[in-house]
């Protein structure tokens, strides 16, 4: 059973930082690239960022470029999101969710659960 469990969200201070984890099992996880997408109150959801299966490429929405980094350690079966410069329009639930391929196809089929980052003073 493919399971991803985020971690790591809370409340934090606008321009502060945090680092979102993501426990992946029940699949080869080093053969898949891996997205993580957010759902702001109210609104829909939105894409992020995306890492291939190896971690040699990365991608950004603009909206978070230059302050987010999307890593992975595929010993651990682990994916991360280091957030830094955070503002309180990047508050939103964070999902990690697994690809379908090797490479970014963004054509996700699985999900977790989600973790919650609030952005206020």
């Amino acid at each position: 059973e493919v399971q991803l469990v985020e971690s790591g969200g809370g409340l934090v201070q606008p321009g502060g930082s945090l680092r979102l984890s993501c426990a992946a099992s029940g699949f080869t996880f080093s053969s898949y690239a891996m997205s993580w997408v957010r759902q702001a109150p109210g609104k829909g959801l939105g894409w992020v960022s995306a890492i291939n299966s190896g971690g040699g490429s990365t991608s950004y929405a603009d909206s978070v470029k230059g302050r987010f980094t999307i890593s992975r350690d595929n010993a651990k079966n682990t994916l991360y999101l280091q957030m830094n410069s955070l503002k309180p329009e990047d508050t939103a639930v964070y999902y990690c969710a697994k690809d379908r391929a090797l490479v970014v196809t963004t054509r996700m089929d699985y999900w977790g659960k989600g973790t919650l980052v609030t952005v206020s003073s």
